[in-house]
Formats: structure tokens, C-alpha cells, sequence
């Protein structure tokens, strides 16, 4: 098992649907998780303690995910050296694209990986290949995955083959 877990914190409640898939994804690769809801703007002296004590609490990575003004990865990344992924979250109001540019666009110094709209698979896998820069067991999963994902691809072109499309 790999010695750090990834923190997942999410702006609401209304988030837990979108973040589940991230969670699934750090499990099954072995990874612990711990999931908590903080907001930017209302729990701010909240967001930012974790935030400051993820390194010394056993966290090698952040996950934020948030919609609508999406401030809190940034928040999180402002109170860190560990590296904090982003997840806009799509809402209703102009379907995500104003959490993407929320979470896209930090200031100089204040890094954020950003994934797509919705994207906590790839949020998770971004999380667990930081981990594995220094854990080959970890390294050696994710290859795994990798060429499962390969050999599905060529299953499906090899199906549209034989088909004489």
C-alpha cells in the first residue's frame, strides 16, 4: 500500500457524485482516501488548516473539486507545498465552463493541475502517478492499467475489422 493518501474535499455535498469515480480510482489502485467538504468562502479558516497540515497528516496529494466561482483549489494550493488537482465541477448555471476558468487560471506562484470538467477519473490518476514518482509498486500498477487500457483499444479496432466497415 502506498505510503501517502490523497485528500478529497469537495466545495458541497451536491459534489459527492461527481468526486465518487476519484475515489473509486484511489482504491482500487490501493491508495487511501479521505474525503471532507470545505468551502472557499464559508469554511475558509477550515479549508485552510487542512490544507496547511495535509503534508504532516500523511497526504501526498489534493484533490478540490468545486463548481460555479471554484475558488477552492486555489485556496487549498494557497496553504500547501503538495500538489493540489482541480476538478471543476459542471452546474447548471453555465455548465462548468465558469469553473474551469476558476480553477485554470491561478496566479503565478500558486499552482493548480486542472483537470477537465467532471474529470475525477483522471484527477485520481494524475493523483496516484505523483505518488508513484516514488513508489515502484504504485508504478507498477499504473502500467498495468495502462496496457489494460491499450489491449481494449486494439480488442475494438480488431471488432471493427471483422466487420469490413
Amino acid at each position: 500500500m502506498p505510503s501517502k493518501k490523497v485528500a478529497i474535499i469537495m466545495g458541497s455535498d451536491s459534489d459527492i457524485p461527481a468526486v465518487t469515480p476519484a475515489k473509486k480510482r484511489l482504491e482500487s489502485l490501493g491508495i487511501p482516501v479521505e474525503a471532507h467538504i470545505f468551502s472557499a468562502h464559508r469554511t475558509p479558516a477550515a479549508a485552510a488548516e487542512f490544507s496547511k497540515n495535509a503534508r504532516a497528516n500523511g497526504f501526498g496529494a489534493i484533490i478540490a473539486a468545486a463548481g460555479k466561482a471554484a475558488h477552492l483549489a486555489g485556496a487549498l494550493a494557497a496553504q500547501t507545498t503538495l500538489p493540489v488537482i482541480g476538478i471543476p465541477i459542471k452546474s447548471s448555471t453555465l455548465d462548468g465552463l465558469d469553473a474551469l476558468l476558476s480553477t485554470v487560471q491561478m496566479p503565478s506562484g500558486v499552482p493548480v493541475a486542472t483537470v477537465a470538467i467532471d474529470g475525477a477519473d483522471n484527477a485520481a490518476l494524475l493523483a496516484a502517478q505523483i505518488l508513484a514518482v516514488n513508489d515502484d509498486g504504485l508504478a507498477g500498477k499504473l502500467q498495468q492499467l495502462k496496457d489494460e487500457m491499450g489491449r481494449a483499444v486494439a480488442e475494438k479496432d480488431s471488432t471493427l475489422q471483422d466487420r469490413q466497415w
